[in-house]
């Protein structure tokens, strides 16, 4: 008897999506790995093969999915047993026609048009044990395929084990691919900063949110440098890993400008739901003071420490006086609607935004999603006010 009876008789699609929302979790958390490690090596080459094979072989996968959740609904079923004509068997396709196609559909995963078993090599009425005889392609997804079944039923092996790494490499397969991000046009800077305010504040999931607001202020400067005045001749650097400390990287800021001999010239820290306060500005003198840095700008969405404005004044100044860098404190949202004013098309922005949200590898699949999602909404709190 298998260890999940806490799902049995449980509804498919409970089932499906209780599995699902642990996937994800292991997935934010970036615990994948070690649920991985906790295979052996020829479990962990098997679901390898399937992963390998999402695309080429969505037949596959989802009698395979049906298969396993049909087991946590029914411990006692021998899921080899796939046609509910064969002698204690179920309807497989059944139960991918009503529960599981629609769901893979629903979450975006690799799926078939109504069900695995309308494909020839699957619906043979012979149960799917070592020696099924389907023309299963390529041959390793299909030994692959039959030996998870069979370590599942006669080996005792967790099918819910291995329904969330499948889920958890499924959530990774689907957040690499590209999906379509909106780009919307001739907004006004106020409907922009309402768009960019819910995107960074809003509840994910995933980690990585506190990345947006530093490819916002990215893809400002990537407008400035090439429109003002002041930037001509210096360069804008490519932005650096999320993970990157400036110490390893010799950066003194998230954003920074150098001049034509690669010194810095400008740069902006950004804090991401983080009050500014006098030790904030006292880090970032010690990272910039070896620098001949003009400006660097301090920058959150959270409000400054309003106990530590005199000391936070005071070390400003301080720095100024016996530096000559201008150190400016300011907020995110602020900032931005001042910069989006200098711009001839704030287009531009939107567009250097959105490539940033593609490219970017800590934004997930989640924070795309909430961008077209705030978009399609086209809720502007600011509609009748002007910029």
């Amino acid at each position: 008897m298998i260890k999940e009876g806490k799902y049995k008789n449980k509804p498919h699609t409970e089932i499906l999506n209780e599995i699902y929302r642990k996937a994800l979790d292991m997935v934010n958390e970036e615990n994948l790995q070690l649920s991985l490690n906790q295979l052996n090596d020829f479990e962990k080459s098997t679901i390898q093969i399937i992963a390998d094979n999402f695309e080429r072989g969505k037949g596959v996968l989802t009698v395979l999915i049906t298969s396993l959740i049909h087991k946590l609904h029914n411990p006692e079923q021998d899921i080899r047993l796939h046609q509910d004509n064969m002698d204690g068997g179920y309807s497989g396709r059944g139960v991918d026609t009503k529960y599981v196609t629609p769901f893979m559909k629903e979450m975006e995963f690799p799926s078939m048009a109504e069900s695995g078993w309308l494909t020839r090599s699957l619906e043979q009425n012979l149960p799917y044990d070592l020696n099924y005889p389907g023309k299963i392609t390529p041959p390793e997804l299909k030994a692959a395929f039959l030996n998870l079944l069979d370590m599942v039923q006669n080996k005792n092996k967790s099918p819910e084990k291995f329904l969330l790494i499948l889920f958890g490499k499924l959530i990774e397969h689907r957040e690499q691919k590209k999906i379509d991000l909106a780009k919307p046009t001739n907004l006004p800077i106020s409907t922009i900063i309402n768009y960019l305010k819910q995107h960074f504040e809003s509840r994910y999931s995933a980690r990585g949110a506190s990345r947006l607001p530093t490819l916002a202020i990215y893809a400002i400067y990537q407008c400035m440098i090439k429109e003002l005045k002041r930037f001509e001749g210096k360069v804008l650097m490519p932005l650096e890993e999320h993970t990157s400390s400036d110490k390893s990287s010799g950066r003194v800021g998230d954003v920074e400008v150098r001049d034509s001999k690669g010194r810095a010239f400008e740069a902006v820290e950004i804090k991401h739901g983080i009050q500014i306060n006098s030790q904030l500005v006292k880090d970032a003198y010690e990272k910039f003071k070896s620098h001949p840095i003009q400006r660097y700008y301090l920058l959150s969405t959270a409000d400054i420490d309003s106990s530590d404005i005199e000391n936070l004044t005071k070390e400003v100044s301080r720095i100024l006086k016996i530096h000559g860098c201008h150190v400016i404190i300011n907020g995110i949202y602020p900032s931005l609607k001042y910069y989006l004013r200098l711009l001839h098309n704030t287009y531009d922005f939107i567009d250097n935004y959105v490539e940033n949200l593609k490219k970017d590898k800590t934004i997930k699949y989640e924070h795309k999603l909430k961008w077209n999602e705030i978009v399609s909404r086209q809720v502007s709190e600011s509609d009748g006010v002007l910029d």
